[in-house]
């Protein structure tokens, strides 16, 4: 169905010049703007143009419909197709208004009002397709065997292994189909686009190419192309890509703002992301990053906890997110959850010798605490990530809970992120690696930066215990003392008594370290001022043992 246009000028053509001007700007008709699939063009025309005011009115609905649908609105196409149906119920318009329905993903709807169609390759492909979207694996499988070896059949089974997250199975479909149909430059993009997401971007790029050679004004190529380029440089070289597109209206507005927002490392995510959740589906996934950044773990939570995962960075994700409530409200669900999820990406097949996979499979095991299972994915990966602070936190907790004490300092002197440093177990840590590897008095240092803080007390007790138990004496029986100051609790007298009289041998049997620097007389001083009834008796020993000092 071509429309034909009205020919206003009958009266026959001269090869004057004036008439050649005029033919120059002729208006392109209906049928020229579908060809260059400008659909903006030819819905003008079609609404505007007196050319065509003599076109049957239903076959006029028929085309705006069309090219409502092919521009993405696909309200306003399901609204006129909807339209016809109700006038004249017809076949080809039903199944063209499920089609509207499953893009509006209204699944449901859709499979009522196609499956009492007659059978035909575009209702077998649209039900093979709700079936994925209905999680009815039984009839997909069904209808998989339905499905010919022609392009339109070949290119909707691609299109589900891409969906389903198998890529490398789309992408031997698409290159046979390319063998014998290189004229289908645009199937390039999808191989391009599943390429991207294995995480080839210099072979993605390259294949886009061949595309954008013949395409060069295509705005999906361009956001691919933006996407690559922000893999493989950063942000900034992506944004000179696409942001000329921002005002221009243009298909694929949404997915552009929803990209730039990435490409500028989360700025404008609560302007922007929250109103395209249900448009972009990676929006989704990107807010709950933005609420982790800043630490809205609940807020996080509630965006994906009903999500369910289907590829790896969704399934690496809500790990995240219910590591994250774990450390928030203790809930062993939470870390039970959060295992399994992180297990599930590091376990697969797929992904279990990737970067992300390794970080996952180490995370599970860091959830566990199998320490040692986590240096060995750790240090598979330690290459990649020399200098990021966050992986050499992460790395030293698992170095100090194996005893690796020397390494992990190294690894904490080496961090340089604030927030980091100000977190009150990176103090902890840091000092007890100061303290297991000889250098108390720096361990002493941190309590005395914090002091003032509510975590001071917390601080106090790890540095008094490690340094007892490495014979640390001296640092052990200040925080003891600090301790019994703080809590007058018998325990920490008995700590303090033990460790005076440890600093007290280290003296006699003149150790290296867990001395205090001016002798005994800075033990007498301590025992001093101790309320506990037991330390005049100690007082009164270690003072005869000073006399004989003179």
């Amino acid at each position: 169905m071509i429309l034909s246009r009205s020919k206003t000028d009958s009266a026959g053509k001269t090869a004057s010049a004036s008439s050649q001007s005029n033919k120059k700007r002729q208006i392109p008709s209906f049928e020229e703007f579908l060809t260059k699939r400008d659909y903006i063009g030819a819905k003008t025309v079609l609404k505007y143009s007196k050319d065509y005011d003599d076109e049957d009115e239903i076959d006029k609905i028929h085309w705006l419909a069309f090219c409502d649908f092919h521009l993405g609105n696909y309200k306003a196409s399901l609204d006129q197709y909807q339209k016809l149906y109700d006038d004249t119920p017809n076949k080809d318009v039903a199944l063209n208004i499920g089609v509207c329905m499953f893009y509006l993903g209204m699944y449901e709807d859709a499979q009522k009002i196609v499956e009492d169609l007659p059978e035909s390759p575009l209702k077998i492909r649209l039900l093979f397709h709700l079936a994925h979207k209905l999680g009815d694996d039984d009839r997909l499988m069904e209808l998989h065997g339905s499905l010919r070896d022609v392009i339109e059949d070949q290119l909707s089974l691609a299109g589900l292994h891409y969906l389903r997250g198998q890529y490398q199975e789309a992408i031997d479909i698409y290159k046979r189909i390319l063998l014998d149909n290189k004229n289908l430059y645009a199937v390039n993009v999808y191989v391009a686009l599943c390429y991207y997401k294995l995480d080839y971007f210099g072979m993605s790029q390259e294949v886009l190419d061949l595309y954008l050679g013949n395409h060069s004004d295509s705005i999906i190529a361009a956001n691919l192309k933006a996407c690559n380029r922000f893999r493989m440089f950063n942000g900034q070289a992506a944004e000179q890509d696409i942001k000329h597109l921002i005002d221009s209206g243009v298909f694929g507005i949404d997915l552009i703002k929803h990209n730039m927002v990435v490409f500028r490392n989360g700025e404008g995510s609560l302007q922007i992301l929250p109103s395209l959740i249900d448009i972009v589906p990676e929006a989704r996934l990107n807010l709950a990053i933005h609420h982790l950044r800043r630490n809205e773990t609940q807020e996080a939570h509630q965006l994906i906890k009903d999500m369910q995962p289907k590829v790896p960075h969704e399934y690496i994700l809500k790990g995240v997110v219910h590591a994250c409530m774990f450390q928030e409200t203790n809930s062993k669900e939470h870390a039970k959850q959060a295992q399994q999820y992180l297990h599930l990406v590091g376990a697969s097949a797929t992904e279990c010798d990737t970067i992300p996979g390794r970080q996952a499979m180490a995370s599970s095991f860091f959830l566990y605490g199998q320490f040692e299972e986590v240096l060995v994915y750790l240090n598979s990966i330690r290459s990649f990530f020399v200098n990021d602070d966050t992986f050499n936190y992460n790395y030293a907790q698992a170095k100090a809970a194996t005893g690796y004490y020397k390494e992990a300092e190294e690894l904490l002197m080496q961090i340089h992120n604030i927030q980091i440093r100000s977190d009150h177990t990176f103090s902890m840590l840091l000092a007890r690696c100061n303290i297991h590897c000889g250098h108390a008095d720096q361990a002493w240092n941190i309590f005395v930066t914090k002091d003032t803080t509510p975590e001071a007390f917390s601080l106090l007790q790890l540095i008094a215990n490690d340094c007892y138990r490495v014979g640390e004496f001296w640092i052990a029986a200040k925080a003891f003392d600090m301790l019994e100051k703080m809590d007058p609790s018998p325990e920490y007298w008995e700590g303090k008594r033990g460790a005076c009289a440890g600093a007290l041998y280290n003296l006699i049997t003149k150790k290296k370290n867990g001395l205090p620097q001016n002798g005994i007389g800075e033990i007498i001083s301590l025992l001093r001022d101790s309320s506990n009834s037991q330390a005049e008796a100690m007082l009164r020993a270690f003072r005869r043992y000073a006399s004989t000092l003179k």
